[in-house]
């Protein structure tokens, strides 16, 4: 995997550009002036990223990952991880038949459900799951492979299926280990 060059990010015109970002070659980035990306964090190959986006510090976007912020925006909060193939959509067009649907039909006709996503600290998005407009993913949950998030989640639970439904709760033990991490990262530094 190629990751842009630091000069060749900055040519792109990004929002907001923290330090150590890695954004892998195959990516595709629209609208780059939209977008925050915090220190340390890393988008993979054939991911696409479009639209208001906030991306806080040590986020992992692996490969083939949708980011459809659109107008309303998605953020997205220090420690997250999006497994392969996660899409995560800030709107939709209303499926019920009371409207015609698609981009290529003249807004007067659709009626499209927009709403902010956020993903809280410590969140991580199992492969092929998707997030729909509206979710908050709460601190510290995670959520099983191939779910559907159509809900906001609580703090510190596993979420699987779909719908996605809380399983059980998920240790906090990691963050300690944030403690930790941050601390002797600090030292280093020093």
């Amino acid at each position: 995997m190629a990751y842009y060059s630091r000069s060749s990010l900055e040519k792109m015109g990004f929002k907001f550009l923290g330090e150590n970002v890695k954004i892998s070659d195959k990516a595709s980035i629209y609208d780059p002036e939209l977008i925050e990306i915090g220190d340390n964090s890393r988008i993979d190959d054939f991911c696409v990223v479009s639209g208001n986006i906030k991306i806080g510090s040590y986020v992992h976007i692996t490969p083939f990952c949708l980011l459809a912020g659109g107008e309303k925006g998605i953020v997205i909060e220090d420690f997250s991880a999006l497994a392969y193939r996660v899409q995560v959509f800030t709107q939709s067009d209303d499926y019920s038949g009371e409207t015609m649907t698609n981009s290529t039909v003249p807004q007067k006709y659709k009626h499209e459900f927009k709403s902010k996503i956020l993903l809280k600290r410590h969140v991580i998005v199992g492969a092929g799951s998707i997030i729909m407009p509206g979710v908050t993913v709460a601190e510290g949950c995670s959520i099983g492979a191939l779910s559907l998030v159509l809900k906001s989640t609580m703090p510190w639970g596993i979420y699987v299926g779909s719908p996605a439904k809380r399983l059980k709760d998920r240790k906090k033990s990691l963050l300690q280990l944030e403690k930790k991490f941050l601390s002797e990262k600090l030292n280093d530094s020093i």
